[in-house]
């Protein structure tokens, strides 16, 4: 039965079919955070981003697909994301059993250091139907120097999705031109990243949890006269879901390189308090045994409960 919360965040969506609200509700409803209006997401794509060694090797079980499907199942997560070699390989055996997002494209660590960042594309909305996945995954990279390109890539696949009742999820990631390291985690930079994902269709929005500074002097005088407060996290999350059509659009927060189980307590935390829907770990997670995982995903399942 879809709670009141559930019908209260779907009722947002107002120009969605009923397959895209019933992929949306699959996965608003699964696993032990179902009902809530929250989510925890297991991403697994960093064999393309960062390569097999850095990504399994600190816990060789997750070298094995089958192994991050059983991970997001015991750990009783909302849904799984995957590129599609990965998910095709338990398509299977796992049928129905997890809501799956298929991510439609992907970066690769041996690309030239000094080229404009971008991705390729590496599946597409046929292929999601195919496995029956409940959403597309992509991620654009505002501020690079391809990102008008990325922008009308994901305009046409929204489309395509939406026409077939799948559901987005838009990594939206500043990154590349001038943006420096710093800049991509500005509070500024991320507020107009996740506006511009949901400009752009997107009825999931994974970004970074802002940090406490400003790439722009500009914006941050704009922020102080108007009485934006950013100086907690759980007030920049409040932000961040407000520039996300004030928190019409669901926002789920990227857990970042590995570190330790309190810092990803701590985020949790900090998107609880600022309104978010919850959070998406991928190496905190895998790169951990699975006992391990298990218990540090109940945890943070435990704080949004």
């Amino acid at each position: 039965m879809s709670s009141d919360i559930i019908r209260s965040i779907l009722a947002n969506y107002e120009s969605d079919n009923p397959g895209t609200k019933a992929n949306l509700y699959r996965m608003l409803n699964t696993g032990r955070l179902a009902g809530t209006g929250k989510m925890v997401i297991l991403p697994v794509d960093q064999g393309y981003e960062h390569g097999p060694a850095a990504s399994f090797a600190p816990n060789p079980a997750a070298y094995d697909p089958h192994y991050l499907y059983k991970l997001a199942l015991k750990a009783q997560l909302n849904a799984f994301a995957a590129p599609l070699g990965l998910l095709e390989t338990g398509a299977d055996t796992f049928a129905g059993q997890i809501p799956l997002i298929l991510k439609l494209n992907n970066a690769n660590g041996l690309f030239p250091a000094g080229s404009p960042k971008d991705q390729a594309l590496t599946g597409n909305v046929q292929d999601a139907i195919r496995i029956g996945a409940s959403a597309i995954g992509f991620t654009m990279y505002p501020g690079s120097e391809k990102s008008y390109d990325m922008m009308e890539e994901v305009k046409e696949l929204i489309s395509e999705a939406k026409s077939h009742g799948i559901a987005t999820v838009l990594w939206s990631y500043p990154r590349g031109g001038d943006l420096k390291a710093a800049d991509e985690t500005a509070v500024d930079v991320i507020a107009y990243a996740t506006h511009m994902a949901a400009l752009l269709g997107a009825h999931i929005i994974k970004v970074k949890i802002p940090g406490d500074h400003f790439k722009d002097e500009k914006a941050k005088a704009n922020y102080a006269d108007n009485g934006i407060a950013t100086s907690t996290a759980a007030e920049r999350v409040a932000h961040i879901k407000q520039c996300a059509f004030a928190g019409k659009r669901m926002v789920v927060f990227s857990g970042g390189g590995k570190k330790g189980a309190d810092a990803v307590f701590d985020d949790a935390k900090s998107i609880l308090a600022g309104g978010g829907n919850g959070s998406i770990i991928g190496r905190n997670s895998f790169q951990r045994s699975m006992d391990d995982a298990c218990d540090m995903l109940g945890k943070v399942i435990d704080i949004y409960n």
